[in-house]
């Protein structure tokens, strides 16, 4: 536990009297430590301060210049807040993430900030701070196309945020109720629920848009109009426009963006939401159901000849208004119980109708499991298992609210049947697998016998030989995550 003491009071001149206060505390265990402060009048002596454990290790900056003329205080000055910034850098670091093109790790963060702190204020409060270029990763696709990430220095990743905690409060009031995407307290899992609803409503015809490259295609313009509408500190205003331009980096060379705001920073599926704004707002004045998560947005309507009628309207928004490009091969229509909306599908049945995972859902899990499991990989099984029970765990998370328990019940055997394989690969010589039997029960004869055996490793698996001996209870002993269980834990 910390322990709070009061901190020492101090002053100094400043040769206007009207400078910017930077008050700088470092937590350590046991302590805190004030750093060199300045006073905004002269000769007066600033009070003890106290902080609360709960931010402890954070290093955290604040200004007393933080009011406009009128007494009102500044959203840049709201963004710049010590206890802003404090929950900020808290975010960032938790989150973790490589480095941008500065390679300064998250590690690194705490101790340029101490070295730097006025320096870099100061440029933002002076609105001549240039955010670094993101650093552009390419995640493959799994329809084989790319999806192009932005990855943000540490430091632009911390500013980007405070920035989000204050603009928060003023878009989400203006979001569409039936948006989900990268919002406090919503989630897929309310998304796909309100799109049961529809259907069972009788909206049983979905147009499922696409929209080709968004995140990389958003009109800077148009975007920087939407938010000034709201926002009217120039300086923040300033900002946000140089974080749209800041460039990416792709093998060292810096490129210009004059369009998009790079997926991958915190601040973009903020400005993604603030642009689709108009959009939602179009399709409820024109009475649509519909949902979206991010840019993927699927309306609900009650006829396939209304599909087409509302699939040409929205694609005439999106591309004249809103200057984006509606990708037409991906863009489709038909029936909810076939199409996939974020990774689900619904199904009906005897009158009732559910959510499952789509197939190309179960595809995915089986695909990703045969890769963590695959016999010649050469890692040691607990490491195996480890993975295993990783990526499991995020997928059952995302996937509980659907009814798939036979599903569950097969894949538990399925799994366990490649780590019977994968152990018995690794095995390898007929002296380990005789070796190894032994150990796990098997008399001397049956041991020798079971070792020559010539059947394949896919067939052994699934074989008595290894049911016998690689049971489910030993297999649980050695790191085996029953996912089956798991998920009937869940309901």
């Amino acid at each position: 536990m910390i322990k709070l003491q009061e901190v020492s009071r101090g002053h100094s001149t400043i040769g206007n009297g009207k400078d910017l206060t930077i008050v700088v505390f470092e937590m350590k265990e046991g302590e805190i430590v004030q750093e060199l402060q300045k006073t905004n009048k002269i000769g007066y002596l600033y009070e003890g301060k106290m902080e609360t454990e709960s931010i402890k290790g954070v290093y955290s900056t604040i200004t007393l210049d933080n009011t406009e003329k009128d007494g009102a205080t500044s959203l840049l000055d709201k963004m710049l807040d010590r206890d802003n910034l404090n929950k900020a850098y808290k975010r960032v670091k938790k989150n973790g993430g490589s480095s941008g093109t500065d390679n300064m790790s998250i590690e690194e963060m705490l101790p340029y900030l101490k070295e730097n702190r006025e320096e870099l204020l100061r440029s933002i409060r002076r609105g001549k701070y240039k955010p670094k270029p993101v650093r552009r990763v390419e995640i493959p696709k799994p329809d084989g196309g790319i999806r192009l990430l932005g990855v943000p220095t540490v430091i632009d990743r911390m500013l980007q945020q405070a920035l989000v905690q204050v603009l928060e409060p003023i878009f989400e009031p203006t979001f569409s109720d039936n948006s989900y995407g990268f919002r406090p307290n919503r989630n897929a899992h309310q998304a796909i629920k309100r799109a049961k609803e529809y259907y069972e409503e009788g909206y049983t015809q979905v147009v499922d848009i696409d929209l080709a490259k968004y995140f990389d295609t958003v009109n800077h313009d148009i975007l920087m109009d939407m938010i000034a509408e709201k926002v009217k500190d120039k300086l923040v205003l300033k900002l946000i426009r140089a974080y749209l331009k800041s460039g990416v980096m792709v093998n060292g060379i810096i490129s210009k963006t004059e369009e998009g705001t790079p997926q991958g920073g915190n601040l973009s599926p903020m400005l993604s939401n603030i642009y689709l704004t108009a959009f939602g707002r179009m399709l409820a004045n024109r009475g649509h159901k519909f949902v979206r998560y991010a840019d993927d947005c699927n309306i609900y309507v009650k006829s396939r000849r209304a599909t087409e009628r509302v699939m040409e309207s929205c694609t005439k928004y999106l591309e004249g208004k809103l200057k984006l490009t509606v990708n037409k091969k991906k863009s489709t229509v038909g029936s909810p119980l076939k199409l996939k909306f974020l990774g689900y599908s619904m199904y009906k049945i005897r009158g009732r109708v559910g959510i499952r995972p789509h197939q190309k859902s179960y595809a995915k899990f089986k695909n990703k499991v045969k890769e963590i499991t695959k016999r010649n990989r050469g890692r040691a099984i607990e490491q195996i298992l480890k993975e295993l029970k990783l990526f499991t765990t995020g997928w059952i998370a995302y996937y509980k609210i659907c009814d798939m328990q036979n599903k569950m019940k097969q894949f538990n055997e399925w799994i366990r049947r490649r780590i019977r394989q994968y152990i018995w690969k690794q095995w390898k010589k007929i002296s380990a697998k005789f070796s190894n039997l032994q150990k796990l029960g098997i008399n001397k004869y049956k041991a020798w016998e079971w070792a020559n055996t010539r059947k394949g490793y896919w067939r052994i698996a699934d074989s008595y030989i290894l049911h016998r001996t690689l049971t489910n209870e030993y297999l649980t002993s050695i790191g085996y995550d029953n996912i089956s269980k798991r998920y009937e834990a869940l309901h």
